[in-house]
């Protein structure tokens, strides 16, 4: 079988590239369990794009812009909206006080939809009518819509394992005492109840994350119930408390952050030594965003088409049961390989990365970071003692100010790393920057190419001509610039024609170009003067004079030229008749230039095809 020799050394699913995924935890199921009593309608707060939007506007609007953000890049993982503290019920267990919201053919827990989007957006005008609002825990029916939450949530999240999903419930409320209308024995046992549940639901590897609404004129004390519920404690409960303080204007920059979570890219050995390996989790933290493949659809049902391939035999037309086998021509021959000689062949090395030795910072160049780096962290998981170790590793060489070189034995590119520590930063709403190490891939010698003359010295710069241009950047630079604070456009734009579409809106959103010139900041004092003074220094003293010059030539010339157009296309014009052409069919006998004659006349664009040229001219005389 004839195979293009390109693709038998192309690797299917390369472990290495920086985008792989493992397969563990490859999918996130996600509920979003939202408070819907009195007090979430009745309190207000001041936010930035709105005021007086009350705490459940708040909270579904920044579920509904997850949800869009969701679709667009992790569109596999499944997501769930529950509602407690509601008139309503709807839910697997029929328990009181619980509403999962959900649109027609999509399970409760299911992966989100164009359909689900649409309608949550309306959830704010049709909730009281179709779901509405109650308090939910009282001592006298010993209802507990909190723990009925918990449960259902649950419930939804049973399907799938924990080692193949992440499985989170998102909690948004603005009562930090739920229990707090009920006295005495009542309430000791519905806390420990409630508490025993969210244990429960923890225990089965879900994790329980609360995004708290804080009251105007009072904090959110976290330490009334919700630390237990959570399990916080120490540092902990210090940091959260932080978070708590942060502006409510910031809710959906806080569900952001915690939507979008570090997923392994994959699992790697170190070995430091002789009999001393550990483990370490590799992340991809900046890279690319393109956009999504594209999906076939059967044009008839709609649904993506599954693309299978057969290999049949040239010579007798039979359907091949066995896989092919593959080969290279040599030398007028046909070697044979394999599959499992193809994997070894392919197979430069192992996949571990084996210390070397140290060096100082100091011999780590900037131009020596070829590619992203991968952040590097320990895990227990495989190989008990592996933090511990790397920590001590790690704590030496920020005190020795040392990286680590490593050979990193990739199956398809092998390379030579440089493991750079990277220390903890924390502020008040705390952590800022992980501990772990950046894994460099350093170049190879033919990566670093010699700077090459292209100007000769007469044509260098002066010294004046250096500093202005030193002081001009100097005045324009971005002060802490980050890749992340600039969103594609493009991308952007892509997207938004994608929602627009799915979601039947009328006008596609407004798209902020951030890339463009912040014209208000280049029009300071200081840096127009500095703009002046790197234009003097190059350009000279006459240079604006110069240069209207040749723009007052080049316009006059442009207008006797059109203005000699005009008169040949007035003098033209008489020869036709253009409304008989037009009503016999006749135009489009005519040359371009011919119907150029009519446009031009009557001051009409001359651009386009001879096609879009008649139209213009049928249209004009209203045929």
């Amino acid at each position: 079988m004839d195979i293009d020799p390109d693709d038998i050394f192309r690797d299917d699913e390369d472990p290495d590239n920086e985008f792989y995924q493992e397969k563990d935890a490859t999918k996130e199921l996600l509920v979003y369990l939202v408070d819907a009593s009195p007090k979430m309608f009745s309190t207000t707060c001041t936010s930035e794009e709105e005021k007086d939007v009350t705490h459940f506007q708040v909270a579904v609007r920044s579920i509904a812009q997850s949800l869009k953000t969701q679709i667009i890049n992790r569109s596999y993982d499944e997501v769930a909206i529950c509602f407690f503290n509601t008139s309503e019920k709807k839910n697997l267990q029929d328990s009181n006080g619980v509403y999962v919201f959900n649109v027609p053919e999509r399970e409760d827990l299911d992966r989100p939809t164009a359909r689900l989007v649409k309608e949550f957006d309306c959830i704010e005008e049709t909730f009281s009518k179709r779901i509405g609002s109650k308090y939910g825990i009282l001592s006298a029916s010993r209802d507990n819509s909190l723990y009925n939450a918990l449960w259902a949530a649950q419930a939804l999240l049973r399907k799938g394992s924990a080692k193949t999903a992440d499985k989170r419930i998102l909690l948004f409320t603005n009562e930090d005492d739920p229990f707090g209308n009920i006295k005495g024995v009542t309430k000791m046992d519905m806390m420990r109840t409630t508490l025993q549940r969210a244990k429960d639901t923890q225990d089965l590897g879900i994790s329980i994350e609360l995004l708290p609404l804080s009251r105007p004129g009072e904090d959110f004390n976290i330490s009334t119930f919700y630390a237990d519920l959570l399990g916080l404690e120490g540092n902990e409960l210090a940091e959260f408390k932080a978070l708590v303080e942060e502006r409510l204007g910031d809710m959906k920059d806080q569900l952001r952050k915690r939507m979008f979570r570090k997923r392994k890219v994959r699992s790697i050995y170190f070995i430091i030594a002789s009999g001393v390996t550990i483990v370490l989790n590799t992340y991809a933290l900046v890279r690319p965003t393109n956009p999504g493949a594209i999906t076939w659809l059967d044009s008839v049902t709609n649904l993506p088409i599954k693309a299978e391939r057969s290999f049949f035999c040239s010579d007798t037309g039979a359907l091949l049961q066995k896989p092919p086998k593959l080969f290279q021509t040599y030398k007028n021959e046909n070697i044979m390989f394999s599959v499992d000689e193809l994997s070894e062949i392919k197979r430069v090395s192992t996949g571990h990365l084996r210390l070397l030795g140290f060096k100082s910072l100091s011999c780590l160049k900037d131009y020596h970071n070829l590619r992203p780096a991968t952040f590097v962290f320990p895990s227990d998981e495989e190989l008990v003692g592996s933090t511990c170790t790397f920590i001590a590793l790690h704590r030496s060489m920020l005190r020795l100010k040392r990286f680590a070189l490593a050979f990193y034995g990739s199956p398809t590119n092998p390379h030579l790393v440089a493991l750079v520590a990277q220390d903890e930063i924390v502020s008040a709403s705390g952590q800022v920057e992980p501990p772990g190490m950046h894994m460099i891939y350093l170049p190879y010698s033919d990566d670093i190419r010699p700077i090459e003359e292209l100007h000769s010295d007469t044509n260098r710069a002066t010294e004046d001509q250096i500093k202005s241009a030193s002081s001009l950047m100097k005045r324009v630079d971005l002060k802490n610039f980050s890749v992340c604070q600039f969103a594609n456009p493009a991308l952007q734009r892509h997207y938004a024609v994608l929602q627009a579409l799915a979601l039947d809106e009328d006008e596609m959103p407004d798209i902020k170009d951030e890339t463009i010139p912040d014209e208000e900041g280049m029009a300071r004092p200081g840096v127009v003067k500095a703009f002046e003074e790197f234009k003097l220094s190059v350009y000279g003293e006459n240079y604006e004079q110069e240069n209207e010059l040749m723009d007052t030539g080049k316009t006059s010339e442009a207008s006797k030229k059109r203005k000699a157009v005009a008169e040949h296309a007035t003098k033209e014009y008489a020869n036709y008749d253009w409304s008989d052409l037009a009503d016999n069919g006749k135009l489009k006998e005519l040359t371009v230039a011919e119907l150029k004659i009519y446009l031009s006349v009557h001051n009409l664009t001359v651009t386009g095809k001879k096609e879009a040229l008649i139209s213009r001219i049928l249209t004009h005389m209203g045929k």
